[in-house]
């Protein structure tokens, strides 16, 4: 099992999620995140001050998934979210030591449908 990491552009989300459950991802948690990467932030001025953000509204994506799905739940996300600009975010692959549903006590691939 992998755990796959996305923080992607707040305006992506529906279509990464559309992306996602297309492929019979049937879990996944979504966060509201601030960061910043090589954008570095932005400024802009307001009344008359110069203001400057460092971090940006991003969106986090964390879901699980078996070994066999990782590359076509990469490319579905990097497809959906990709804007070809800076700022479009990353995924961060790593690995799953177990997986244990709480109501059953069942563990690994099976607690992921």
């Amino acid at each position: 099992m992998k755990q796959i990491h996305a923080i992607i552009r707040p305006e992506k989300l529906e279509s990464v999620k559309e992306a996602l459950v297309s492929l019979g991802i049937n879990g996944m948690t979504v966060s509201p995140v601030q960061g910043f990467g090589r954008q570095r932030g932005y400024t802009e001025v307001y009344r008359g001050v110069t203001v400057e953000s460092r971090l940006l509204p991003k969106i986090s994506i964390l879901t699980v998934v078996s070994d066999g799905l990782v590359a076509g739940v990469v490319e579905a996300i990097s497809t959906a979210a990709r804007t070809g600009q800076i700022g479009d975010g990353k995924i961060i692959v790593s690995p799953v030591e177990a997986s244990i549903r709480i109501r059953t006590g069942e563990t690994g691939d099976v607690t992921l449908t």
